[in-house]
């Protein structure tokens, strides 16, 4: 059964008749499973699941890798990051969500979406939304994880909208350093420039990733582009 709108837009939709009907957002998220006919937000989500590429993604995934998924907004880049982790976890890995854009409680209803509302409560899982996170922030707070673990920020320009912060070259430098000698897996999300033409161009690029300061973006070893439901996943060299 194909949904009629991906998951991510149909969950903004349940947020909002949630504020709009004054009801909770789980019976919200029911109801708009029911109308693409699931019998509860849960088995749309599950349905989602098995037709996602997060496993696939993540099993293409080495330690010492540092990602970057890039989406314009709207179009689920967190969600996905998000999925990733739920995916580590599954695979009894260790995994961090860093998100200077998000509350705890965004992350916690975005779990719930994806039915995976237990693994919010992981202890595998560390989720960090602290004003402060940056490079050095983020290598002091992993310290010494378990080979593996998957850490995602959210996002790459907000760790460059600080400016007590160090240049966002040298943080990202200071974070693949990080992946390599710790052996985990580092996914950074990002913008993608107002330039970027889907009619042009199906998915965005490395070129059109928005960049307010320089940055070598060859620094990465793999990157996910997305638009709408499709993903696609490559090494940058």
């Amino acid at each position: 059964m194909r949904l009629t709108l991906p998951i991510y837009r149909l969950k903004r939709q349940a947020k909002l008749r949630s504020r709009q009907d004054s009801i909770p957002l789980n019976e919200a998220l029911n109801r708009t499973a029911n109308k693409e006919g699931f019998e509860s937000w849960s088995l749309l989500a599950l349905h989602h699941a098995q037709q996602r590429p997060a496993a696939k993604i993540l099993g293409a995934l080495i330690t010492g890798d540092l990602v970057l998924l890039g989406a314009r907004p709207g179009h689920g880049k967190t969600l996905m990051g998000l999925e990733i982790i739920v995916e580590a976890l599954k695979d009894e890995r260790h995994a961090a969500f860093y998100s200077l854009e998000w509350t705890e409680r965004d992350v916690v209803e975005s779990f719930f979406a994806l039915g995976a509302e237990e693994m919010a409560a992981n202890d595998k899982l560390v989720v960090d939304t602290s004003n402060g996170i940056c490079a050095d922030y983020i290598i002091e707070r992993l310290g010494r994880v378990p080979l593996g673990t998957v850490a995602v920020i959210d996002y790459l320009q907000l760790l460059d909208q600080n400016r007590a912060m160090p240049a966002l070259a040298t943080q990202i430098s200071a974070l693949k350093s990080f992946a390599e000698t710790a052996g985990i897996i580092v996914i950074i999300i990002s913008q993608i420039d107002r330039s970027y033409d889907p009619v042009a161009k199906p998915l965005p690029d490395i070129s059109d990733v928005r960049l307010p300061n320089r940055l070598d973006l060859n620094l990465f070893t793999k990157t996910i582009f997305m638009r709408d439901e499709t993903v696609n996943l490559q090494a940058t060299s």
